[in-house]
């Protein structure tokens, strides 16, 4: 019962760490992409960013300790404008949640980059509820502005995944961590609850703390959706 109760705590400290406003995980999700695009030799190819469907962003993905290391983060996905139109959507809330049994002492934040590839796994991922692995293909991404990695078997996953951590940035898998739309933090966003799918299909215009983040979307990534 013990153990159970100092789990439970620390699950708890783990949720409650990552239950910022969306303002400002919005102003971090810019932040994070802004630095990991800004490092030439150690970002995302530039290649496999102009192919993205979409992109999701989790600022500070929690790994807690001591019994359960579990992984709690909340971020946003935001995929290209349909109908010819140039830009990425408005952005839609995500929580990411996963956990493995295990005595690891201490914890460690981690920024997480997930591109999705193709219309299947952008389809997939804009489901109430996403495990990742299981329900698509998932691999770690390659780093560099222009690696040459997005090679054949890079480019069949349908999602890329990447991560850094005390500023090394690499491609990592996220097996079993579920991805959920979080219709709480979209209505404070939005002022109703919307679905992930609904804003990001929409014409729905970002709230005015999501325009940094768009506009760093933009000027990496301009062109026109598939």
């Amino acid at each position: 019962m013990f153990k159970l109760g100092v789990v439970g705590m620390l699950m708890l400290s783990v949720v409650s760490a990552k239950d910022t406003a969306p303002s400002q995980r919005l102003a971090e999700a810019s932040t994070v992409f802004s630095e990991i695009m800004a490092a030439s030799d150690k970002s995302i190819p530039d290649e496999l960013l102009n192919n993205a469907y979409c992109i999701v962003i989790v600022p500070s993905l929690k790994k807690g300790a001591f019994f359960v290391g579990a992984k709690y983060g909340k971020g946003f996905i935001s995929c290209r404008k349909a109908n010819g139109n140039r830009g990425w959507s408005a952005p839609g809330s995500v929580r990411v949640e996963g956990g493995s049994v295990g005595f690891q002492i201490g914890g460690e934040e981690t920024d997480v980059v997930l591109l999705v590839m193709n219309q299947r796994g952008a389809d997939r991922l804009l489901a109430s509820k996403f495990t990742i692995g299981a329900d698509g293909d998932v691999a770690a991404g390659p780093v560099g502005r222009s690696a040459s990695a997005a090679t054949d078997a890079k480019m069949t996953a349908q999602i890329l995944s990447w991560s850094r951590s005390r500023g090394v940035f690499a491609g990592i898998s996220l097996q079993g961590a579920t991805l959920r739309e979080d219709l709480t933090d979209n209505q404070t966003m939005y002022g109703r609850k919307l679905t992930n799918r609904a804003i990001v299909k929409g014409t729905i215009a970002p709230p005015a703390d999501a325009k940094p983040l768009i506009a760093m979307l933009n000027r990496y990534s301009p062109r026109e959706k598939h």
